[in-house]
């Protein structure tokens, strides 16, 4: 598809732009570590979105003026002597080529051509990209930079065009369909990877690394998110972080886990005997999470708000306790299952959109029941990664090894 998919999505956010309008985005900036390094950058995900480029420093700004938008890419500065140690900076031409934005140039120029702009023309607002995390904090680039418009041009209407770029992001589209199916591909052979290596003895992290692996080696650019790697009571803890501990015989293991493919990310959770063999208990309760999936995964549709998806899951998972006598009543279901029930997907693992949005085909989310029982040592969590069509959704992971069956007959293999 090339650049035309991006154009296409650029089209449509400006398309509602008027007269005397500028539009100011960044990639984002490289964050300082320690001595010489920095951390691994992320690409801000709206920018990426609306460009395809994945790279430091790149400035974007569109301004509408007499009916005709005018777009420009901004790069870094080419240096011949630092690419000798840092690698390669990404060329005007090739900002172009990717973006399908015709005119570039050195992002040295960027603050000067704001300038000449501002005073030869009338323009009255300015759009960014106003995402705030947190109140406190240095904020992004976008944030401190929109700190000098206000302070430089006061005559201009400072507004935020955030909501309407997660807004456009909410509903994916074929290329970015595909993209995530090809992320569950990577993942589903990393899963596959995890069930043949598993044994009692290793620590989290040991077992985790065979996942890593085996992304790799497919091609993956890299984790959708941080692996939980939990064993035994540990995956009763929702984000388990350390993966650290040495998993025992008889016990259940949880992934959470995901590869990322050019963006865009699978988000799965398995849960398995390392052994390869669930007990009668952990299969019982391992049947009730999948029961309770699949009926959430049956009900879903378009219209339906992911808090109303909730109630399907809880629903199913109170009946299924109280018949075990796990709880007596539905409200003590909160004690074993804390969290909802799915979010949204795609270029990040807990993607942008309003989450009591009612959801509409082309939307992506999870679907992710768990139960955890830290006084019996047992945490399991099941989680496929679903694309809402019409008139109900498509598991886009149903191919990842899920039922009791399928994880102990796979295990039984590498005896």
């Amino acid at each position: 598809m090339g650049n035309a998919v991006f154009v296409k999505r650029r089209e449509k956010l400006l398309s509602g732009l008027e007269d005397g309008v500028i539009m100011i985005l960044f990639s984002g900036e490289l964050v300082y570590r320690s001595a010489d390094q920095t951390y691994p950058f992320c690409v801000n995900r709206n920018f990426y979105y609306l460009t395809g480029i994945d790279e430091p420093n790149i400035k974007y700004l569109a301004y509408k003026l007499n009916g005709k938008v005018t777009e420009k890419i901004f790069v870094e500065r080419i240096d011949l002597q630092m690419e000798k140690w840092i690698g390669k900076k990404i060329r005007k031409e090739e900002a172009s080529e990717i973006s399908g934005i015709k005119l570039a140039d050195f992002e040295y120029n960027f603050e000067s051509t704001l300038q000449n702009l501002m005073f030869n023309y009338k323009f009255e607002r300015a759009y960014m990209d106003l995402e705030r995390r947190s109140f406190e904090g240095d904020g992004t680039t976008s944030t401190r930079f929109a700190d000098k418009v206000v302070s430089n041009y006061p005559q201009l209407k400072l507004e935020d065009c955030y909501f309407d770029i997660a807004k456009m992001r909410m509903l994916k589209d074929e290329y970015e369909v595909s993209k995530i199916e090809r992320a569950i591909e990577m993942t589903d052979k990393g899963v596959q990877c995890l069930l043949e290596n598993a044994k009692p003895g290793l620590k989290e992290n040991q077992l985790e690394a065979y996942f890593d692996f085996a992304i790799k080696t497919e091609g993956a650019t890299g984790h959708a998110f941080k692996t939980i790697a939990a064993a035994g009571k540990n995956a009763t803890i929702l984000h388990y972080e350390d993966n650290n501990t040495e998993i025992k015989d008889g016990e259940l293991i949880l992934f959470d886990l995901g590869a990322e493919y050019e963006g865009y990310c699978a988000d799965i959770s398995r849960t398995f005997p390392v052994n390869g063999k669930f007990s009668d208990r952990q299969k019982e309760i391992y049947n009730i999470v999948l029961k309770a999936q699949l009926e959430t995964i049956k009900a879903i549709k378009p219209g339906l708000t992911t808090a109303e998806i909730n109630e399907v899951t809880k629903k199913v998972l109170a009946e299924e306790c109280k018949r075990i006598k796990l709880i007596e009543k539905d409200e003590e279901l909160f004690e074993y299952y804390f969290h909802g029930v799915s979010h949204p997907l795609g270029l990040d693992t807990h993607d942008v959109g309003e989450r009591s949005a009612k959801l509409a085909p082309g939307a992506v989310i999870t679907v992710e029941p768990g139960l955890y029982i830290p006084e019996e040592s047992i945490g399991i969590r099941i989680e496929d990664d679903v694309l809402l069509t019409e008139d109900g959704c498509i598991n886009l992971s149903k191919s990842i090894i899920k039922t009791v069956e399928e994880i102990e007959a796979f295990m039984a293999k590498k005896a």
